[in-house]
């Protein structure tokens, strides 16, 4: 009887032990979460990667900018300018008062530490200092940024441009369907139609809109979506959605934009 008791145990243990290594095995195939914008052709590289944090801070960068009404020459300068000081972080710190994405600091006029830590708020002040420079518009990418951040690298910021470019293309819609998350879990953490009003300054998302500005929106969207709750978002024939994490289907020029919210996570 005990034999036959502790054969049992022994098996029980072993099964354990088993569907324990399965899960952790399978749990380290799983893919990370994260971003990537479709590279423009004769780039030299398919795609540029990025987390999905970074993505966010992207997207938010680049609606500050549209919001504002600077066009996509604006937004590259800004997205290189963040990758180059913070890596699309929103740092606690850094060299001397740096605070933020931009590595603005308060001691130069930039705003409060509170201010500068608000992503919107830093993008904005961006956006105003690059547009108060004259002929900025005809400046290259790293000389715009320079002028601006007055850096102690002022070459740095050319290495991320080819990058920047890809993402402020993807991000003003001037590229359709050309930025995707993949194996991400929307669950949300932000207010859609909150985030939407601050960064875009409008919650009028859903709907028929001009081909640029729907893109536009849609990878907002999709930039966003593990925070807002969004697992499908679709636009002129095209459809992203969170469990395939890449966009399908014919184009239909004039369709409307679609999202649909994540259904709520099951109470723990």
């Amino acid at each position: 009887m005990r034999k036959g008791c502790l054969l049992a145990i022994v098996l029980v243990v072993v099964l354990v032990a088993g569907i324990v290594l399965v899960w952790t095995l399978s749990d380290k195939r799983r893919p990370a979460p994260g971003c990537s914008v479709t590279a423009a052709p004769g780039d030299g590289r398919p795609e540029y990667t990025f987390t999905t944090e970074g993505m966010g801070y992207a997207a938010t960068i680049a609606a500050v900018g549209m919001k504002l009404g600077m066009p996509e020459h604006a937004a590259t300068i800004a997205l290189a300018t963040a990758l180059q000081e913070s890596g699309l972080r929103n740092l606690p710190g850094g060299d001397r008062d740096s605070l933020g994405l931009f590595q603005q600091r308060p001691s130069q006029g930039w705003g409060t530490p509170d201010q500068i830590k608000d992503p919107v708020y830093a993008a904005t002040a961006f956006y105003k200092r690059l547009a108060a420079l004259p002929g900025w518009a005809d400046l290259p990418v790293t000389v715009a940024a320079q002028e601006v951040q007055r850096s102690g690298a002022p070459d740095a910021y050319a290495q991320w441009e080819p990058t920047a470019r890809a993402a402020a293309a993807a991000l003003t819609g001037l590229r359709p369907a050309a930025l995707t998350c993949h194996d991400i879990t929307p669950q949300p953490t932000a207010d859609l139609v909150a985030t939407a009003k601050n960064e875009l300054g409008t919650a009028a998302l859903s709907g028929a809109h001009p081909s640029a500005r729907g893109w536009a929106l849609s990878s907002w969207l999709v930039a966003h979506a593990a925070a807002v709750g969004v697992d499908q978002v679709s636009f002129e024939g095209k459809q992203w959605t969170a469990e395939s994490g890449s966009w399908s289907g014919n184009p239909q020029p004039g369709a409307p934009l679609a999202l649909r919210r994540a259904a709520p996570a099951p109470p723990s």
